[in-house]
């Protein structure tokens, strides 16, 4: 369900007005983002993984904390800033069982569950995150002519409240929307969910929409 923003928001109308048809939009830059995704993951693992996107949505920033399953959630997170004339920020989210499957795949291992995700699994899930992100950022470019630059992404396990606190102090609630774009990981031991979220500044989502032509 689309949920709308608070009233005397400026970008009401926007998200107000958003239709299935500007939500497909969507639907098809993840599709082809997590297409090639998953050719250079299969490529770095050694072994076919298959990405896909079952859920598009935009939601108030507030609620991110519910789709990993609330804000008490332990969760890792990596974020990631992106520049270019649309800036942005990534929070990448996987609920701390589903990182631990995805990396000890990666490695060739398996966590415990009481074992924490040592440094060299952290690197590893923020190597897969940086794939998925310019491969979602790359088919983005592509759909709007618009050009997006990240960062190297950092990755902190906390509960996702905590979190998405410190990303909003660091992002100083520039915007107050995320696109969400739940990704499924399989073929790999079990699916595994991770949750994109493209935080875009003020300004930056209408930029991208008109961009991909679809204003409403």
């Amino acid at each position: 369900m689309y949920e709308v923003g608070k009233k005397g928001d400026a970008a009401m109308p926007l998200y107000e007005n958003i239709s299935e048809f500007q939500l497909d939009a969507f639907r098809e830059i993840g599709t082809i983002g997590a297409g090639n995704g998953a050719t250079a993951l299969s490529q770095l693992m050694n072994r076919k993984v298959s990405m896909s996107v079952p859920s598009i949505k935009i939601l108030p920033f507030a609620q991110v904390p519910d789709v990993v399953g609330g804000a008490e959630k332990l969760v890792a997170g990596v974020f990631t800033t992106v520049e270019g004339p649309a800036p942005c920020n990534i929070l990448f989210l996987f609920p701390i069982v589903s990182a631990k499957v995805l990396v000890g795949r990666l490695m060739d291992c398996k966590y415990l569950e009481n074992e924490g995700i040592d440094d060299v699994g952290k690197s590893a899930l923020a190597e897969v995150v940086n794939i998925v992100n310019g491969a979602y950022l790359n088919s983005l470019g592509s759909f709007t002519s618009l050009h997006f630059i990240p960062s190297v992404p950092a990755l902190a396990i906390d509960m996702a409240g905590a979190l998405l606190d410190t990303v909003l102090a660091q992002i100083g609630m520039a915007g107050d929307h995320a696109l969400l774009m739940e990704t499924v990981f399989s073929e790999i031991e079990e699916n595994v969910t991770g949750h994109f979220f493209l935080l875009p500044e003020a300004g930056s989502l209408e930029k991208i929409m008109e961009a991909i032509g679809v204003k409403g």
